[in-house]
């Protein structure tokens, strides 16, 4: 079996199940275990840190209860928190792995750039209070495209055993207050996002040149790439799987960034 599943990240310590703490996963498996009557473990198809969101993170688990789809998604969504909900539950090709099945990733991190602080989209948006010039942003995204080592865009701790990824697609899009930096790549390291999204907001804000995020990447050392990015504003928008293995695409929240 597998899920699609959204959640609002700001009340978790990630996804990942941690003793003794309100994690994602935790959440999820315990409502599938009850839907089950037995205990369930699933797996993601990518782990989000604390206050990262997703609106379309995939999953897969095995049981041996026999349930429909429809009793799956109706059961699981009365056992889980406000903040996790189930979007589509169904049978998968066999073989199907929710992480090495997948041939790509997209984020959004999305910035409220204006002077106050946010108050109703506090832990759902990123804050800079610098204007932000997005043409210089999205110039200097663009020497990021392609195949590259990441190393300078990676977290020390990344336990990734190569940091060469595919960055697809690096887009930038102002609509008002709001900054939306849409990224894909066939997969990404631990706070890569965060930290492409920190290096290109120094740029657009005028803190550093254009060709510095070109510089960072070549340097292949994170000491030299600046902050990381906050967590709050980053959201999983969607997994990219062959169509054969029965995951379906849905559509995006009508007016979400």
């Amino acid at each position: 079996m597998a899920a699609i599943i959204e959640y609002d990240g700001s009340g978790f310590c990630g996804w990942q199940w941690q003793d003794g703490a309100r994690t994602v996963q935790g959440c999820v498996e315990e409502a599938l275990g009850r839907v089950a009557n037995e205990p369930v473990r699933v797996t993601v198809a990518g782990r989000t840190d604390a206050g990262v969101h997703a609106c379309a993170q995939v999953i897969h688990f095995d049981s041996n209860a026999a349930r429909s789809d429809h009793a799956w998604l109706r059961g699981a969504n009365s056992n889980l928190p406000p903040e996790i909900a189930l979007l589509w539950a169904g049978e998968v090709a066999p073989g199907f792995h929710a992480r090495f099945s997948a041939t790509g990733r997209e984020y959004r991190y999305v910035i409220l750039n204006r002077s106050v602080r946010p108050s109703f989209l506090a832990r759902r948006v990123s804050h800079e209070y610098r204007p932000l010039d997005v043409a210089r942003m999205q110039s200097a995204a663009r020497q990021l495209i392609g195949i590259h080592d990441f190393s300078s865009y990676r977290a020390v701790q990344c336990q990734a055993k190569s940091p060469v990824r595919e960055l697809r697609r690096l887009d930038f899009e102002r609509r008002g207050d709001i900054v939306i930096m849409t990224v894909t790549a066939n997969a990404f390291l631990h706070h890569m996002v965060r930290n492409l999204a920190g290096v290109l907001m120094a740029i657009g804000a005028g803190e550093r040149p254009e060709h510095w995020a070109c510089e960072v990447l070549d340097a292949r050392d994170r000491t030299v790439g600046g902050i990381t990015a906050p967590a709050e504003g980053l959201y999983l928008t969607a997994v990219e799987y062959p169509v054969n293995d029965g995951i379906p695409r849905l559509p995006p929240i009508s007016g979400l960034w």
